[in-house]
């Protein structure tokens, strides 16, 4: 169990600094942490916060798009309703990936640390960085995309030049408010969610008179159902388990677990929820709502302007999330940099693989084979680090999570073998049960293939891996959480002791 005495010592840099000051946590200051931990009076964070922060980030256009995207699908109206209600339940596994942040005072892949071991967390920490740089892509193209459309809508054809000013610009503009960090991201994101709320009601009252359901009769199979649910948890709850705990770590370590978790939970599950209801009625009144620059044929001629104008903050503000996240995800691969220079470093990247995106073509299809794919490292290893939280009663040994030898999670030569195990047991199970036939790389799962197109991947990886985690670690978890600060289980090898 942590304590106050390990507080004192938490507050090191990554390279093995001193602590910044008490006033490190200022909006519109460059923040001087990383994945590091944060230090108990150097929290001023508060659960409406988070919940302004997730709904910020969720009040955005993409929303729309893919509650127009299942639509397409071929589900009737009232498919897409429930597969929307159904879809969004799973906000509460965000919810539940946010209780760590306050109590390890740490990021995901921080805490990821005590299941994987310092060394074998360098596995999923990778997976999750290429997934965040894929979401950042994914924003980068829909803000070209945008700019695009507001020029050809005034007769201008962007060529190769212009296209590549538009990554550029794109680039230099979303880096800002990453590279100043967490407190700048959740000022922004509280105020812009009070905007973004407004031009949510314009919306409906300009697309809810001219959806007649009574013209729409398509109905799609049970099984391309499922396909739509996977992509609203991909890119809903689920897919954003992974950033949970870099938002909600400096929340105190005494706040409730559940106003943490309901936080989380509602403030990113409420405009989901409205925001794709909006897309699927956008899809009927026109097909071309599968596209962001294709949504303002669902509204009044005269709201193309606003509506383009106002996509371009809100693509910027969900994107922000995942430039900071892939940040401290680079950290904790152990890329030894500090958080804004990983912050630029991805900023390259991301751009480099945006301008590839544009030039290829294919977006929207590029996008949901995305979706589908990522469920199958993403649901194995937030059920193991969850499942790791609950044998271990949410206690860990904070510095230990940061030692370079040694320590508690050391274990085998930094890793942990039976986490590493059960990952990779919940991604074959995944795989056994997805259905991406349309997508690239084109692939079906037997389980799929024998269900007619179903696709259970999150599911089945979450629970296979989570219950192998279990079988494997329902002793020797608790028996770590109960060794005093910096100990080592007995016999577990050389270089075990505390550093």
């Amino acid at each position: 169990m942590a304590s106050d005495a390990a507080s004192a010592a938490v507050g090191t840099t990554v390279g093995g600094g001193s602590a910044p000051s008490e006033d490190a946590y200022q909006a519109f200051k460059v923040e001087s942490r990383g994945i590091e931990l944060i230090p108990d009076d150097q929290r001023p964070m508060r659960p409406s916060d988070l919940f302004w922060l997730w709904a910020g980030a969720i009040w955005n256009v993409e929303f729309l798009v893919y509650g127009a995207l299942i639509v397409s699908f071929g589900l009737s109206f009232t498919q897409a309703v429930i597969a929307i209600l159904v879809g969004n339940v799973f906000y509460v596994l965000l919810g539940m990936a946010s209780i760590q942040g306050p109590e390890a005072g740490t990021t995901a892949f921080g805490v990821s640390r005590a299941p994987f071991g310092i060394n074998g967390n360098r596995v999923p920490s990778l997976f999750n960085w290429i997934t965040q740089v894929g979401f950042e892509v994914e924003g980068l193209v829909l803000v070209v995309l945008v700019v695009e459309a507001m020029l050809s809508h005034e007769g201008v054809s962007a060529g190769t030049g212009i296209k590549i000013g538009l990554i550029l610009f794109a680039v230099a503009v979303q880096f800002i408010a990453p590279f100043l960090g967490h407190a700048t991201i959740t000022k922004l994101l509280r105020y812009l969610s009070f905007v973004f709320i407004v031009v949510f009601a314009i919306m409906a009252a300009l697309v809810i008179p001219h959806v007649h359901l009574g013209t729409y009769h398509k109905s799609a199979t049970w099984e391309i159902w499922t396909t739509a649910v996977v992509l609203l948890v991909s890119a809903g709850g689920l897919g954003w388990t992974e950033n949970g705990n870099d938002y909600s770590r400096y929340l105190p370590r005494q706040t409730s677990k559940a106003k943490t978790l309901w936080a989380a939970t509602l403030g990113a599950a409420i405009p989901s929820i409205l925001l794709e209801l909006l897309g699927a009625a956008a899809y009927i009144v026109s097909p071309k709502a599968t596209a962001v620059t294709g949504l303002p044929a669902s509204f009044a001629s005269w709201f193309f302007w606003p509506f383009l104008i106002l996509a371009l903050p809100q693509i910027f503000a969900i994107n922000s999330l995942d430039l900071y996240s892939s940040g401290v995800t680079l950290q904790a691969l152990g890329v030894p940099v500090k958080r804004w220079g990983a912050v630029i470093i991805d900023t390259i990247v991301a751009g480099a693989v945006t301008a590839l995106v544009i030039f290829k073509g294919n977006f929207y299809t590029d996008l949901s084979g995305f979706l589908d794919y990522i469920v199958v490292w993403l649901a194995p290893w937030f059920a193991i680090v969850f499942v790791d939280y609950l044998l271990r009663r949410g206690h860990y040994d904070r510095q230990a999570l940061f030692a370079e030898r040694g320590g508690t999670y050391w274990r085998n030569g930094g890793v942990n073998w039976k986490a590493i195990v059960s990952l990779f047991l919940g991604m074959a199970a995944a795989m056994m049960w997805i259905d991406a036939a349309f997508y690239v790389p084109s692939y079906t799962g037997p389980l799929s293939s024998a269900t007619n197109g179903a696709d259970f991947s999150w599911v089945l990886g979450m629970l296979v891996g989570g219950i192998a985690y279990w079988l494997l670690s329902f002793r020797s978890v608790p028996a770590e959480a109960a060794l005093p600060l910096g100990g080592s289980l007995p016999g577990a090898g050389a270089g075990q002791a505390a550093s």
